[in-house]
């Protein structure tokens, strides 16, 4: 029998993802990919896996896998999860090995939102249309286009771990979250009132309940329309910034859909988009204006700092039988509150 990840249980936003399905957009197909593709990126490198492997994305409940192979290397990165090998609390960020008959498991996000399981030479569905990347609205790629459920099996690409230590990545090292998410305004930002463009740019911004692959609606002061709120449609990227006519944006993000016929005031910076994909409904959002130049520079910077990132990996080490990054990630105090003291 082939290698496998056998899936024990599975959030129902658990899906296969790589870096998305490009050049098709312009014949209605949704490029899909990695809601946090720099996640995505690093918790490749930490298994030696090329950036856009095909990993398992967690949304929000986490889940757990067994392994049918006789050695693997996995990592998980992203949001901030415990994870468990066999029972016994192991560290993210970090790489691993795992055995025939042992089970990982991953546990629901403590901050954040996607967390990715990456394993060396990746998952081996096929790909459709050059990604591996679910899409659950059209029902391509991944698994059947479905979201995984208990019972799967994920191919793998490799059955050997490999060669080498252990890596991880240092605390210092792990990409900080923004919540001032920078825009480019336009491409309709016409359709809109100076007083209109003012509210975007100086109100605070809540991710609310209706958020997921699609997008993020934002609950906060309404935005004032110039020339209505119907366009003829056109196409969204990711990060366009929609407003309907109710007034309050819609941030669009990996499963948009291809075309749409509301006005968008702007478009949320590529650098920033990983920042946007790990809020949790009730986080507060703002957002700064910043030039065409600017945001080309910061997506510079990021590519850049990731083409790095193998240079920031450690060797992880065990001491005396203790994991000691485990232990760090380890939330070891429960049903502490905050309060004043006497």
């Amino acid at each position: 029998m082939s290698a496998a990840l056998l899936v024990r249980s599975a959030g129902p936003g658990t899906t296969i993802q790589d870096l998305g399905r490009f050049g098709w957009q312009r014949f209605g197909v949704t490029p899909a990919g990695a809601m946090d593709p720099v996640a995505l990126h690093i918790a490749n490198a930490l298994v030696g896996n090329a950036p856009g492997a095909a990993a398992v994305e967690f949304m929000l409940q986490g889940g757990s896998v067994a392994i049918e192979a006789e050695e693997v290397r996995i990592a998980v990165a992203g949001a901030a999860v415990d994870l468990a090998i066999d029972g016994e609390p192991a560290a993210a960020w970090r790489s691993h090995r795992l055995r025939r008959g042992q089970e990982l498991r991953i546990g629901p996000a403590r901050d954040g939102v996607y967390a990715y399981l990456a394993v060396a030479g990746g998952i081996d569905v096929a790909p459709v249309l050059g990604s591996r990347s679910t899409h659950v609205r059209s029902g391509i790629g991944g698994l059947e286009g479905r979201a995984l459920r208990p019972g799967d099996r994920l191919p793998l690409t490799e059955e050997a771990a490999g060669s080498g230590p252990d890596l991880m990545l240092p605390p210092a090292d792990r990409p900080a979250l923004r919540r001032a998410i920078r825009v480019v305004l336009g491409p309709q930002d016409d359709y809109f009132t100076a007083h209109g463009i003012e509210t975007l740019l100086t109100a605070d911004y809540e991710v609310t309940m209706q958020a997921d692959r699609m997008g993020l609606r934002l609950a906060g002061p309404t935005i004032e329309h110039a020339r209505g709120f119907n366009i003829i449609s056109d196409g969204v990227a990711r990060g366009s910034i929609q407003v309907p006519g109710a007034g309050e944006p819609i941030l669009l993000m990996a499963d948009r859909q291809s075309t749409g016929g509301y006005p968008k005031i702007a478009t949320a910076i590529t650098a920033d988009l990983p920042s946007v994909a790990q809020c949790r409904p009730g986080t507060r959002l703002r957002f700064q204006a910043v030039t065409v130049e600017e945001a080309q520079a910061a997506r510079r910077a990021l590519d850049r700092w990731l083409a790095g990132i193998a240079e920031r990996l450690r060797p992880a080490r065990t001491e005396g039988g203790l994991d000691v990054e485990a232990l760090l990630c380890t939330n070891l105090i429960s049903g502490v509150v905050a309060g004043d003291t006497p």
